[in-house]
């Protein structure tokens, strides 16, 4: 997971500091951008929530909270949990036009069974604007 956070930190620093174009930087509540995607054995949906952006020329790096709906069948005995939950995460999104590629991490809470855990996924979406 480090390593993953290193590796996103340096391409973005190395973008910035070898193009002679001025990227912007901004912060917003809500970029407009629909992601679906695998995590954990099941599925996401999400939309970009409070994030901060760089963009260089037709890349959009977002990095930010994803509220997002879970689905995931619940394989324990017993008691089930619901297949549809809601769920914050948080993540890189790169938007290259309007094709948005998203790297979340969502945490699982402790069970019974299993200790809690951050688990990461990937997913491809659509921006908006």
């Amino acid at each position: 997971m480090k390593k993953l956070l290193y590796a996103c930190g340096i391409l973005m620093s190395g973008l910035c500091f070898s193009q002679e174009s001025v990227p912007k930087i901004k912060a917003t509540f809500f970029d407009g951008v629909a992601v679906a995607g695998y995590v954990d054995h099941g599925a996401f949906i999400n939309f970009t929530g409070p994030n901060i952006s760089l963009t260089h020329k037709d890349v959009k790096f977002i990095l930010g909270m994803l509220p997002s709906l879970r689905i995931k069948n619940d394989k324990s005995p017993g008691t089930k949990n619901s297949a549809i939950t809601p769920n914050l995460g948080a993540g890189l999104t790169v938007i290259y036009r309007k094709f948005a590629l998203q790297l979340p991490v969502y945490y699982n809470s402790k069970t019974a069974t299993e200790n809690g855990s951050w688990k990461m996924g990937i997913g491809l979406g659509y921006s908006f604007k």
